[in-house]
């Protein structure tokens, strides 16, 4: 019997957040495949206990590698891949219902568009709303590049849109915000360390200066971050700030002795 949907997640100590995910999916995946990256948590026990087939190996530094082995063990026609902070809201489930029941897509995948919760709001401007990433495709047609922390699925053939919103629930906190800031900036500073780029002057004035003055201006004026309040001031701010923290890491690991 064919599986119409394989939902399909990586985690690592995600035991606050797994059971909303996967709640949330109820009635709506035919298996639900979990790739754990050795948590000390309670993840695995959660999600065996929601009905997912869990396989535990190694927290690699870049995440997209156990996305992907979670993709590679779906059996599912269509494939839904979350995030453990992410839910689907029953508007949405009703959409992708109607999407894979289709004898024939047009479309090898979808783009969701993603409402972003920052820690007292979901955000409306700021080019944080809707924030489109790719998480429906037919099994075998999308695939995870694994080179950067911020890459998209790539789809072998034609992107379609749904309309209900992904509900992210990433940053409740700003102490989790800073965790994610901190791991991603290395990550990005790791990639121009890869690259050989010098950590000279110019790079230093462009990602001390160019880089972040633009991204606040862009932010919080041009796309009215300014909408948000507080939590889009302090958004459209500290991605900006990431900038100096990448050049500053990537300086670091230069001049390391």
């Amino acid at each position: 019997m064919e599986i119409p949907l394989s939902l399909v997640l990586a985690t690592y100590n995600e035991a606050a957040n797994i059971k909303g995910c996967l709640e949330s999916m109820r009635g709506l995946a035919g298996e639900i495949i979990v790739v754990d990256g050795s948590s000390t948590d309670q993840t695995r026990e959660i999600s065996k206990k929601l009905g997912a087939r869990v396989f535990k190996v190694a927290n690699k530094p870049i995440f997209h590698y156990n996305k992907q082995l979670a993709v590679d063990k779906a059996i599912g026609k269509w494939i839904l891949q979350l995030d453990a902070d992410e839910r689907i809201t029953p508007e949405l489930a009703r959409e992708i219902k109607t999407v894979i029941r289709q004898q024939k897509s047009q479309y090898a995948g979808y783009y969701l568009p993603r409402k972003n919760w920052f820690l007292t709001r979901f955000l409306t401007k700021g080019g944080q709303y809707p924030d489109y990433v790719i998480r429906l495709f037919l099994n075998g047609k999308g695939r995870f590049p694994c080179e950067s922390v911020h890459e998209q699925i790539a789809i072998d053939g034609p992107v379609g849109y749904l309309k209900n919103p992904l509900i992210h629930l990433a940053d409740r906190s700003f102490n989790r915000y800073m965790l994610r800031f901190n791991r991603y900036t290395s990550l990005d500073a790791d990639k121009l360390y890869r690259q050989k780029a010098p950590a000279n002057f110019w790079l230093g004035v462009d990602y001390m200066l160019i880089k972040p003055v633009v991204w606040f201006l862009m932010t919080y004026f041009r796309h009215k971050g300014f909408v948000d309040g507080w939590p889009g001031f302090i958004f459209s701010l500290m991605s900006a700030l990431r900038f100096p923290v990448i050049y500053l890491k990537l300086w670091e690991k230069q001049h390391a002795r």
